[in-house]
């Protein structure tokens, strides 16, 4: 039996994954965490064979939590809604076994999951030999996705930031204030190069954070 630990902010998504992989007779879902930090507690605590990890999440990035994580025996798979280069590279690099894209079909995860117990290496197949050049290529010139230079807590006040609300809002939701709220609105936008609120909003809508 597969055990495997689902780590993804949003509940829907979680549980249309966990019904998805429990449909297979020798997968076994025993956890889900919320956040980044949960993520690593989980998987350190239960000893997962395989964590299904989202690339942006509150707290911990999936780069992030496969940096931090001490669990050898636990392969972890990014499932994410980025095919940029730089995502990918990161991700593997940092020692994910797998990535997987969320457009991806639901064939292709098990397939993927199947692929890293068996001591596998896999990506989506999206993403092209031609494409993993091109990973290598941007990373020895230093040329990776700006979004990789979000810290944790910036990378989730922009996942707020594009669902909506005023910094008097997503202050009171992250328990800051709002001026806090607008020195890392500041920092973002000079991180990815934008100089308005519209070419944030459209920067999301591009990558996905915000969906059309």
């Amino acid at each position: 039996m597969t055990t495997i630990i689902l780590a993804d902010d949003h509940v829907v998504m979680r549980q249309g994954l966990r019904s998805l992989l429990e449909a297979e007779s020798d997968f076994q879902v025993i956890g889900e965490a919320g956040d980044g930090n949960e993520a690593i507690r989980l998987a350190e605590e239960i000893h997962p064979d395989v964590m299904v990890l989202d690339m942006v999440m509150p707290g911990l990035n999936g780069v992030e939590v496969l940096q931090k994580l001490k669990e050898p025996r636990t392969a972890v798979i990014i499932l994410s809604m980025f095919e940029t280069e730089g995502y990918v590279h990161k991700a593997m690099r940092a020692g994910a076994k797998a990535y997987v894209l969320k457009q991806a079909t639901a064939n292709e995860l098990v397939h993927a999951i199947r692929e890293v117990v068996a001591g596998r290496r896999y990506l989506s197949r999206a993403l092209s030999e031609r494409a993993i050049d091109a990973y290598v290529k941007e990373t020895m010139n230093g040329n990776l996705d700006p979004f990789l230079a979000l810290t944790g807590r910036e990378r989730e006040v922009l996942q707020k930031i594009a669902g909506g609300g005023t910094s008097k809002q997503l202050g009171r939701e992250l328990n800051v204030s709002s001026r806090t709220i607008e020195f890392h609105r500041a920092n973002i936008m000079r991180k990815l190069g934008l100089h308005s609120q519209q070419e944030l909003l459209r920067y999301c809508l591009r990558t996905g954070i915000l969906q059309d």
